[in-house]
């Protein structure tokens, strides 16, 4: 097995490293987070330029037929700076389950993501089902031309800004996913943030119309999209808390070079030294299932859901802890919202909500 990167994906790793140096001091972010939409339109139009956004995507779909492992390369460089841009929700979720779909619109859609024209969100979550998606209670009723939809969704990523959203709803005693227009009549969006800053989005549907062909796929095509979805989403988040964790270690290490306290750095303390030491090695074990990971989804292994799974609960259980000891190593400066590491822990407790988190994985781990 070939674990060396490509010439290609380290140029990628490269140009993405780059950009974030350049365009993501912590002080960017901040403004970024408090603005209006919650992202910079600037850094999403260089996106599209760059190509970013066609990475996943077949070539058939204008995409660069680039796979999993592009997809980690990136995230984990964005995650060693917290970017907010929402290539999650737009390019690996939405863009995954329409890649998949026999959805006839499909090319259409797709090439409005990748020109960086148009923000696609997958609103799937809803209050009080947990983790269990399609047990949704969100309902599509009617036949042909003549569908209504009824019900809410929550924790919709990037819902402010996106045009339209993929719902994932009950359709008679199956599911389907449907594409809904932010402007229709009968959907209203409550924009709020979450732990991290990030704008999530609660939608409502009050009879808002639709027709046959806002259907994307019912039934068993439906379940298998959206599970499909939501293995690639999952790695990607991974990915991006495998980037955190590096940069967290990292920064504790030389701010521990920095801080003196006794005439010395405290980076001379020995206990504090051990301290450091697991952080770093929590991170490689992480770094390890994430490359094993990785590659089963790439090479479509069919152990790739239960390595997933597996991967998960690692990166639950790691960032915690790393995130903490992150924190505790900077004194009562790590708590502010005017250093950057703080931010690393609160963003480390919303990837473990999403898609499931520590405990959920664990016995869905046993499960599979």
């Amino acid at each position: 097995m070939n674990l060396n990167y490509s010439d290609e994906q380290n140029m990628l790793r490269e140009q993405v490293l780059k950009f974030c140096e350049t365009n993501y001091a912590f002080s960017d972010r901040e403004k970024i987070l408090e603005s209006e939409d919650g992202l910079s339109h600037e850094n999403w139009k260089q996106f599209a330029e760059l190509g970013w956004l066609a990475v996943p995507f077949s070539e058939d779909n204008g995409g660069f037929n680039f796979g999993p492992i592009e997809l980690t390369v990136m995230f984990e460089e964005f995650g060693k700076s917290l970017v907010v841009e929402p290539y999650l929700s737009s390019v690996v979720m939405s863009g995954t389950i329409l890649e998949n779909s026999n959805y006839s619109g499909k090319q259409a859609l797709l090439e409005t993501i990748i020109g960086g024209e148009q923000h696609v969100s997958v609103a799937y979550a809803e209050a009080n089902i947990g983790y269990n998606f399609l047990d949704c209670v969100t309902a599509l009723d009617g036949q042909g031309d003549d569908l209504t939809l009824n019900g809410s969704k929550t924790i919709v990523l990037n819902a402010a800004n996106a045009q339209k959203f993929i719902v994932l709803a009950k359709h008679p005693e199956s599911l389907a996913l449907v594409l809904a227009d932010k402007d229709a009549a009968g959907l209203a969006v409550q924009k709020f943030k979450t732990l991290d800053g990030q704008t999530c989005g609660e939608l409502t549907f009050e009879n808002l119309s639709l027709a046959a062909d806002a259907i994307i796929a019912t039934g068993d095509e439906a379940k298998t999209l959206f599970n499909q979805m939501v293995e690639v989403a999952t790695l990607c988040i991974s990915a991006e808390a495998v980037g955190a964790m590096t940069a967290s270690y990292q920064k504790t290490v030389q701010y521990t070079k920095e801080r003196e306290q006794f005439a010395q750095p405290i980076s001379n303390f020995q206990v504090l030294q051990h301290r450091m030491v697991d952080m770093f090695i929590e991170t490689e074990i992480t770094k390890s299932l994430l490359i094993k990971a990785t590659l089963q989804l790439d090479s479509k292994d069919s152990e790739a859901t239960k390595t997933i799974s597996a991967l998960k609960v690692q990166v639950g259980k790691a960032s915690k802890f790393i995130g903490q000891q992150a924190v505790q190593l900077h004194g009562g400066m790590g708590v502010s919202n005017e250093m950057s590491i703080g931010h690393y822990l609160k963003r480390f407790t919303v990837i473990d909500s999403m898609f499931g988190n520590t405990q959920h994985h664990i016995n869905k781990y046993t499960t599979l």
